[in-house]
């Protein structure tokens, strides 16, 4: 029977292994590959797709978008196949942790939604696409990314007990007070009525 001796070095290879993959900052990586410029003097200079839509580009959010994502879920899948599924959710979470404190980017990264999403749509889809139905609502009622990245952060918690066997509560609410920390200026210009809204340049 395996012990935590014998798992614990598998589960920091994952961990360093979904960090890596969570710190590719592919939102200064298409802005600048689009020629959109350097992204960190964009904005609100952070490195997400809300901040490369603010280039105009489209096209450059939703691939910034799809490979912030993809990063997070790529994390839990190839975590899955290979080791235990303690290290898919370790992998997830690092990865979250890797896009926000990226150490190519001196520890100065995103705000992790995108990751957020696709890692729960790789660890356990209902939630996932829960998650992502809520950030969409809330964003076509109020058009404030931020608003809706909250919002749907703190419903995975609920969404986490309503649709798996709970398993997975451990790792959301970190998740989701990470989400909130790195959102605590943008929670801050919600309540002043100063947060730009989605489009916005």
């Amino acid at each position: 029977m395996p012990t935590l001796e014998s798992d614990l070095p598998i589960l920091l290879l994952w961990v360093l292994i979904g960090y890596g993959l969570g710190a590719i900052p592919f939102g200064v990586v298409v802005a600048r590959f689009m020629g959109l410029g350097n992204l960190r003097e964009i904005g609100s200079g952070n490195i997400g797709a809300t901040n490369v839509l603010r280039t105009g580009s489209k096209p450059a959010a939703f691939l910034t978008l799809v490979l912030d994502g993809g990063k997070g879920a790529a994390a839990v899948l190839l975590a899955r196949a290979f080791a235990p599924e303690d290290a898919a959710q370790l992998a997830g979470f690092a990865a979250f942790i890797g896009h926000c404190y990226p150490v190519w980017l001196g520890f100065k990264g995103g705000k992790g939604v995108a990751t957020f999403l696709g890692l729960w749509l790789a660890l356990a889809w209902p939630v996932g696409v829960a998650c992502c139905l809520t950030w969409l609502v809330t964003a076509i009622v109020t058009r404030i990314s931020s608003l809706s990245a909250l919002i749907a952060a703190a419903s995975s918690t609920i969404w986490v007990v309503l649709l798996t066997n709970g398993a997975a509560l451990l790792l959301g609410i970190p998740l989701t007070l990470l989400v909130y920390w790195r959102h605590r200026e943008n929670i801050k210009r919600i309540r002043l009525g100063t947060e730009p809204r989605i489009g916005q340049k």
